[in-house]
């Protein structure tokens, strides 16, 4: 048995298939028509979820465990060195664009899949890098019965925990247009709302600086785009701005979101969450750390090394907020992930597929 050699052949093959997104052109034949004719039987449940959003469940046997990954990758950099879809091999890794994140753990359950009988599960998803989750809304809206589930992500092989929530917004402010020589008001310029609540808003996060929770501190938040205004010399009659915030699993989002809205006297014209992305664990009513333990349970259970909490967000969180006790386990680091040149370590590939085919030869799956 060589679980490395099959892993790596798996991924070139899938390497090989375009499943960036965006554009978010992905169908149901491609990269799945080869899933299909590699898990020879399973029973598979091909599904549609429109946008570029498929998804492909494999079961054999009756399994309580569910092992999900993303087959979607974020758009190829001008700055790659090599074809992005064609698989480099060397001594110690391997390029190519998913390498990392996270096509190295798609083809390592391909691989296990053929180098065992036991019973297992696996969740193939493509909309985790849009900011549009179909995929897990709609194999949760089913109410599975699966006990608990591993998320793919780089983790370098270690079970993560705990992560923070992502969450992002869309603010609209208004104003009134006139000759910038005249006395303002406060509110007569968008842009000037705007700067002024970017000012408060980074004042509100500072508050949040000595909260904790499993080894995370404090409130991450990021202005990225402030649009609107005319020229210099006018007073700008509309903004818009979007920002980010990720919370601690023991924050309340929903207060946070609040507060943001009404961090300014003058309350924006629109607010809008466009993503909402709970934490890991994401019970929020106090029982956060209850479900952090029952996630070590199962970590230590299953035989993997307990990792620290990380900053990125996966899509582990969606899960624990059904009710499925989880995690984040994959190979690859997140330093990687979404680079020129993205490559994934040989031996934690080796490393992933020798823990999976464990778990599954061992009847732990």
């Amino acid at each position: 048995m060589n679980l490395l050699k099959n892993t790596l052949e798996h991924l070139q093959a899938l390497v090989a298939f375009d499943t960036r997104n965006p554009p978010r052109t992905i169908t149901t034949g491609g990269i799945f028509d080869y899933l299909r004719q590699q898990l020879s039987g399973f029973a598979i449940t091909l599904t549609d979820h429109g946008a570029g959003a498929v998804s492909l469940l494999a079961v054999r046997g009756t399994p309580h465990l569910l092992c999900n990954v993303h087959l979607d990758t974020v758009p190829d950099s001008p700055h790659w060195r090599s074809n992005p879809f064609e698989l480099g091999v060397g001594a110690e890794r391997a390029v190519g664009l998913g390498a990392c994140d996270i096509k190295g753990a798609a083809a390592a359950m391909l691989a296990v899949a053929q180098y065992s009988q036991g019973d297992c599960a696996f969740l193939f998803s493509t909309d985790e890098e849009a900011n549009d989750g179909r995929c897990i809304a709609a194999f949760i809206a089913r109410k599975s019965n699966f006990d608990a589930v591993l998320v793919a992500e780089p983790t370098a092989c270690e079970a993560v925990l705990t992560h923070r929530g992502n969450h992002s917004v869309r603010v609209r402010f208004t104003g009134r247009a006139g000759h910038a020589s005249a006395t303002q008001r406060a509110g007569d310029s968008a842009l000037h709302q705007a700067v002024r609540w970017g000012n408060k808003a980074l004042d509100l996060v500072e508050a949040q600086a000595q909260q904790r929770f499993g080894g995370l501190a404090g409130l991450r938040f990021n202005i990225g785009r402030i649009e609107g205004g005319i020229k210099a010399n006018v007073i700008a009659p509309e903004a818009e701005l979007r920002f980010g915030f990720r919370p601690l699993p023991s924050m309340d989002h929903s207060e946070l979101l609040e507060a943001f809205r009404t961090v300014t006297d003058i309350v924006p014209a629109e607010f809008e969450e466009t993503f909402c992305g709970p934490s890991l664990p994401s019970d929020t009513s106090g029982n956060a750390e209850q479900q952090r333990l029952q996630a070590q349970d199962l970590a230590l259970t299953l035989g993997l090394p307990v990792g620290n909490a990380v900053d990125f967000w996966t899509e582990a969180s969606l899960f624990s907020a059904a009710g499925y006790v989880s995690l984040v386990f994959g190979p690859g680091s997140i330093e990687q992930a979404h680079s020129a040149d993205e490559w994934v370590a040989l031996e934690q590939l080796s490393s992933y597929a020798n823990h999976l085919h464990r778990i599954i030869h061992d009847g732990r799956a």
